[in-house]
């Protein structure tokens, strides 16, 4: 099938598949049925049947799905059973912070470089990543193997560092800049707005909190 046919929440809704057979395997959990993984995520069986047959055929009638073959179906199928290698630019608070967390190895997604333009950053290393100049980014995104790129640069800066990652021949970018880019169709982009994020969180905390003022909160 091809990907374009795919919805996007059905796309978003594969991590969230992968975190709960991941949970159920840490418990030693064979099997699981769509009912069961549909209440965990707050979708019905049907949907988790239909978001699951856009990749082939996992379950069996009467048994549902094996967790340790469904876990290596869907790391398989988003590009998680192999490592990527990373490179982020823009090594400022968020930049640094995302360079230091330990999740990223764990899922897969390994940082080889970072690149910043304030030349008192480079030949440090942050998290263990060497950092170097933009000039460098050809010459070590080929070195180093570059597949996938982050951005943690001021929105005015985006666009420019988005044109030169996929210059040098980057396959997918996290943009964390909060501005729209304009990329080839040929190079996925996912925009993550922070600010957009906690804008959508107020507006439904606004509301619920109206409705039931009394209420608890969390």
């Amino acid at each position: 099938m091809n990907d374009a046919s795919i919805p996007e929440p059905v796309i978003r809704r594969l991590s969230l598949y992968l975190r709960h057979v991941e949970q159920l395997a840490g418990r030693e959990i064979e099997t699981v049925s769509s009912t069961q993984l549909g209440e965990a995520l707050h979708v019905t069986a049907a949907q988790v049947r239909k978001d699951l047959a856009y990749f082939g055929h996992f379950g069996r009638p009467g048994v549902g799905y094996r967790v340790g073959a469904l876990l290596a179906a869907l790391r398989g199928v988003l590009g998680t059973d192999r490592t990527w290698n990373v490179v982020l630019v823009g090594v400022g608070n968020l930049g640094s912070a995302l360079l230091r967390y330990k999740g990223f190895p764990r899922r897969g997604f390994r940082f080889v470089a970072a690149f910043d333009a304030d030349p008192a950053k480079r030949g440090r290393r942050v998290g263990g990543v060497d950092v170097f100049a933009m000039d460098a980014l050809p010459h070590v995104a080929d070195e180093r193997g570059a597949e996938l790129g982050l951005i943690a640069v001021p929105a005015e800066a985006a666009q420019e560092v988005a044109d030169r990652l996929c210059a040098v021949g980057l396959r997918g970018i996290l943009n964390f800049a909060p501005a729209t880019l304009t990329l080839p169709p040929n190079v996925p982009v996912d925009p993550v707005d922070l600010a957009a994020h906690l804008e959508r969180i107020a507006f439904r905390a606004a509301r619920a909190f109206d409705v039931d003022r009394s209420g608890p909160g969390c």
